[in-house]
């Protein structure tokens, strides 16, 4: 007799595999199919953050690399040859003009003086005999006991006389001048640099490098150049609101910082560099002593010869659109930005950017004011495609029609 055991399951059958059973099942008890439609259906427009194209007051500046320049800048040199005897100054101090810097050793030109007053003095003895006969000549001619020749003669000698004199005495002159020229002065007001030349060295006019150099401090000179293109758009820009008088000058220096004091352009080159298309362009800047440093080295903020970056700024605001740098795109047709048209659709708006304002950016042309700005969520959105708006920098509104997030029906 044929022993029946327990019957196993038919593991060819689907329904005899757990795991498929298991899904079946929950498909036939899960959700109902609106809520499914939720959860995988479309999800709608892409939602996006959208802002309004408004204009407000905006300071328009342009940046440049420029240079400080002193106003004035002398070369302070021996006029005299000799021996230097004495330095008078501490370098890199300020002086002031007519004030002694070096002092040439003057004996030699005190006697030289001395002899160009001693042949004055022979001159003028030689002038007053020189008269003497000629007043002698003219009486002896008068009376017939002398000559027209002798009387020729004297007056001659009279005259020769007189030139000897007036040559002593620009000698005299000379000699006077170049003892004075012995004390050699600070012209200018300024700042003073290292001294070249020590105490018994020989000087001379024909020296290669000067004793010292002297710079103005206050105020002082920022120059710099600008392309000829930006030169006209500059021109244009500021022409109608009162020219150089409607810009300040405001400078960066080399450690970020920007220099507490503002500037006027007093100088514009009146022809354009051939070789790089420029236009140089000068300003001038105010250069106070810094508050509670001692005179001398650093006391003052500017420096003849350092870089800084320029700005030219306009000094009335005037009314700009500023958007975020992030909601301006680029592509081979230039810069655009996308706008919420009729209908929710994104449209493309070509603008020409102006100056940036940290994260910011001001459009000079292709958006008139009142546009409403995709800002956020460009990535997902194409030109004419509908999209859901919302405020830029809030968590986006669901698509109409769509379940809210983990509700279920």
């Amino acid at each position: 007799m044929r022993r029946v055991g327990p019957c196993r399951p038919n593991r060819n059958n689907p329904m005899h595999r757990p795991a498929t059973f298991a899904l079946l099942l929950l498909l036939a008890t899960g959700p109902t199919a609106g809520s499914a439609q939720a959860q995988f259906g479309p999800q709608g427009p892409p939602a996006v953050g959208v802002i309004k194209a408004e204009r407000r007051p905006v300071t328009e500046s342009v940046e440049f690399v420029g240079r400080i320049e002193a106003v004035n800048r002398v070369e302070i040199r021996a006029r005299v040859t000799g021996f230097l005897q004495e330095r008078l100054f501490q370098e890199g101090q300020e002086v002031t003009a007519g004030e002694v810097l070096f002092r040439i050793e003057k004996p030699p030109f005190e006697a030289s003086l001395e002899q160009a007053r001693a042949n004055v003095a022979s001159a003028q003895a030689t002038l007053e005999n020189a008269r003497v006969s000629l007043a002698r000549a003219r009486e002896l001619q008068q009376t017939g006991a002398g000559t027209r020749v002798a009387l020729d003669n004297a007056q001659a000698q009279e005259r020769t006389a007189n030139a000897g004199l007036l040559a002593a005495q620009a000698q005299a002159r000379t000699a006077e001048i170049n003892l004075g020229y012995t004390d050699i002065i600070a012209p200018i007001d300024g700042k003073i640099g290292r001294a070249t030349y020590t105490p018994g060295n020989v000087v001379s006019p024909t020296l290669t490098e000067p004793l010292a150099t002297i710079v103005s401090q206050d105020p002082m000179r920022v120059a710099f150049t600008v392309s000829a293109r930006a030169g006209v758009e500059l021109r244009n820009r500021y022409e109608s609101r009162g020219g150089v008088n409607a810009v300040r000058i405001r400078i960066r220096l080399t450690d970020g910082r920007v220099y507490g004091q503002s500037g006027q352009i007093d100088f514009i080159d009146t022809q354009i560099d051939r070789n790089t298309d420029s236009l140089l362009i000068r300003a001038l800047m105010p250069n106070p002593r810094r508050d509670g440093v001692q005179a001398g080295a650093g006391d003052r903020e500017l420096i003849d010869g350092q870089f800084v970056t320029v700005s030219v700024e306009g000094v009335e605001p005037v009314q700009a659109i500023v958007l975020p740098r992030a909601a301006v795109l680029q592509d081979q047709g230039g810069n655009y930005v996308l706008v919420v048209a009729a209908e929710n659709q994104a449209q493309r708006r070509s603008v020409r950017l102006g100056q940036t304002l940290n994260d910011q950016v001001v459009i000079e042309n292709g958006l008139e004011g009142g546009e409403t700005v995709i800002s956020e969520g460009l990535q997902r959105v194409r030109p004419g495609q509908p999209v859901n708006p919302g405020p830029a920098g809030q968590p986006p509104r669901p698509p109409a029609g769509a379940a809210a997030p983990g509700r279920q029906g």
